[in-house]
């Protein structure tokens, strides 16, 4: 049976998953959102343009989540997932030293963009029981130095899934962290957020990249693409959870 996703971000965590949705069925479609077309263009080279559907632009654009639902529905006939992963991480700081506008520009991106996401595909989610997935972080639950912005963005985004849990009956919503993964994120961590950190906090990350320990995009974009594919059970159904979490190993790589 046909599955049709849309991913935002094409970073790697959003490449990993929107590869294994599509190699994990050749009736899966997708489409991808970033603000840079080559990417999105490699994946619709590499896999069709019969299964992959490509929207550049900024995600804190309601029209680009307009044109990504009306494409999904036009192209492929159906929305039965979204996996919000598109994020940013700066402003990182003190309080007196970030700008509230610069929290503003990361609430647009890590947090409103999910909710004209969702309103758009609602109607279209609602007929086929479809499933949001949000990408959180551990940060939602946990204080990190100078990550004021993010991680207060995180938390609301937990609470905007479990509140559409809750109250969307016709729909799934769930919330994942993917661990600490080898990103650009990582690299923007040790090389320019660094200096507005607690030394104690960067050096977290500096030892994790050091020692190797830095997750593959592949092992959490496993998660998110089951979780899109097979769904949840209810007892799940809101909740935040680890990608690792021993509840998840059904979904796991």
């Amino acid at each position: 049976m046909s599955h049709v996703s849309i991913v935002t971000g094409a970073s790697r965590i959003g490449k990993a998953i929107a590869e294994i949705l599509l190699q994990s069925a050749p009736t899966t479609k997708i489409v991808v959102i970033a603000r840079t077309e080559p990417p999105l263009k490699a994946l619709e080279e590499k896999y069709g343009s019969d299964r992959v559907g490509v929207v550049t632009g900024d995600i804190t654009d309601a029209l680009v989540s307009k044109k990504a639902v009306d494409l999904a529905v036009s192209k492929f006939g159906q929305l039965n997932s979204i996996i919000a992963n598109a994020g940013v991480l700066e402003p990182v700081g003190t309080i007196d030293s970030t700008s509230v506008d610069d929290w503003k520009r990361l609430y647009d991106i890590n947090l409103f963009s999910i909710v004209e996401l969702i309103k758009q595909s609602l109607p279209h989610l609602k007929k086929t029981t479809g499933r949001v997935i949000a990408v959180s972080s551990g940060a939602a639950t946990k204080a990190y130095s100078g990550w004021y912005a993010y991680g207060s963005s995180k938390a609301a985004l937990n609470h905007l899934i479990l509140s559409l849990a809750t109250d969307e009956k016709d729909i799934r919503a769930i919330s994942i962290a993917p661990g600490v993964v080898d990103t650009e994120m990582q690299n923007d961590i040790r090389g320019k957020h660094g200096k507005n950190m607690s030394p104690e906090g960067l050096q977290r990350f500096i030892d994790l990249h050091k020692n190797k320990q830095l997750v593959a995009p592949e092992e959490p974009g496993t998660v998110y693409a089951k979780l899109a594919l097979n769904g949840w059970s209810d007892d799940l159904n809101g909740k935040f959870l680890r990608y690792n979490d021993e509840v998840l190993k059904d979904y796991q790589l």
